[in-house]
């Protein structure tokens, strides 16, 4: 048996520049270490987040309480465990805790021991990480949900909408499904210089054009398919990232203009811009509580991908609200949002028993950490979302996925995504 000697900590920087955790968990021989990611656009319901609120050097923004309590608490509640046995380790962590939404410990330092110590006993076996998750074998490559133009939260132009992405739905290899990408967001640079717009990025590397109408900005997308030689909604998909709940008031919505309309109202918009650029996925189409607004929008459309991200928040007793209300037919999965890798499995094992399509996310606020790359393939996940193919932290995780494929050979295949 190999056991956790220590566990000690650090603060490293995310990719916006924000302090966070990085956790390092040791053995007999070996160490491996996990950095923690952050959101910007966070669900009421998501795990806590530790910072000290009152450290004027950092702004608040700093995790040093948190550093120190993986170095005392954690690391001497911790030593001599089994560092193959993942559950207790992480129940481990859970009732050191002691609190639901894991506020005394912070979620961030939990997560960080939790995926260090996942890495850890791969390492130890020798084994790539994507075979230690949930699958054994038949790994295949998930479709990337790549985000090629950002808005609100994550970017300072007039954009309502938060993401807007492609899929590379035709691509028969994730090599494919990358030159695909490219050759779009290529094409989609172009175009934008060519109206003399900034080129300039988003939080998650989608370009950030100030521009104020969603539909300006899905034509420019349509206009970068065709000019990549590919068809829209056939070849390529166009997937959204709504973020309703920072568009929420007084139960009407602001997602398709700055005006407040009703539920229904923004259903037939949705519906119509749905049929005009064949929108295949829509995240988040409304906000976090309103149930009702996401089963109408489920019986009101058909072949669209309805994705829950604040709505679920990673969390399998709202997972299994959103299954009784009929709100949605597919999951966003962020490892933050819970706090642990084995809770983190079980909603996934959970979404794919009721049929629920499970997409592997990143955090706006990332790292060089590649984890969720084999997350993806070791759980039979379809989809990742990983952001554009523009700074590094975003383009490590699709690198990993380049790295898998090429292990697996002959043998490597594309999941459904149907």
């Amino acid at each position: 048996m190999s056991k956790i000697l220590k566990i000690s900590a650090r603060q490293v920087f995310d990719s916006r520049g924000n302090p966070t955790i990085e956790a390092e968990v040791y053995s007999k021989n070996s160490s491996a270490y996990a950095i923690c990611p952050s959101g910007a656009s966070t669900g009421t319901y998501e795990a806590f987040e530790k910072r000290d609120k009152n450290n004027k050097r950092y702004k608040g923004k700093s995790v040093l309480n948190a550093v120190n309590l993986v170095n005392t608490k954690i690391s001497k509640k911790l030593r001599g465990l089994d560092i193959h046995d993942q559950v207790r380790i992480d129940t481990t962590l859970i009732n050191l805790d002691g609190t639901r939404h894991k506020t005394n410990l912070g979620a961030n330092a939990i997560l960080a021991v939790s995926m260090a110590a996942k890495k850890l006993s791969a390492k130890i076996k020798k084994v790539p990480l994507y075979k230690t998750f949930l699958l054994k074998n038949n790994f295949k490559l998930p479709y990337p949900l790549m985000n090629i133009i950002n808005g609100g939260a994550h970017a300072n132009n007039g954009l309502r909408i938060q993401e807007f992405m492609i899929r590379p739905d035709k691509a028969k290899n994730f090599a494919e499904a990358m030159r695909i990408c490219f050759l779009i967001i290529d094409n989609l640079r172009n175009l934008i210089k060519k109206k003399k717009l900034s080129t300039s990025v988003g939080d998650e590397g989608g370009f950030a054009p100030m521009i104020n109408s969603n539909e300006k900005a899905l034509d420019l997308i349509v206009d970068a398919i065709k000019k990549a030689g590919f068809k829209n909604g056939k070849d390529v998909a166009i997937c959204l990232d709504v973020a309703a709940n920072e568009l929420y008031k007084n139960n009407k919505y602001s997602i398709h203009s700055k005006k407040l309309i009703s539920i229904d109202e923004s259903i037939k918009k949705y519906q119509k811009i749905i049929k005009k650029y064949k929108i295949k996925s829509l995240e988040d189409p409304f906000a976090e509580n309103d149930w009702p607004a996401w089963n109408k929008i489920m019986k009101s459309t058909t072949n669209v991908q309805i994705v829950g991200d604040d709505l679920y928040v990673t969390n399998l007793e709202r997972l299994k609200k959103g299954f009784l209300n009929n709100s949605s037919n597919s999951i966003l999965i962020k490892l933050n949002q819970i706090g642990t890798v084995s809770e983190t499995l079980e909603v996934i094992k959970f979404a794919q028993i009721i049929g629920f399509k499970t997409i592997i996310s990143h955090r706006s606020g990332d790292s060089e950490d590649t984890f969720i790359a084999d997350l993806a393939v070791g759980t039979n996940s379809n989809q990742i979302k990983t952001g554009s193919l523009a700074r590094s932290e975003r383009v490590a995780k699709y690198n990993q996925l380049l790295r898998i494929e090429e292990e697996l050979g002959k043998k490597s295949k594309m999941n459904s995504i149907h």
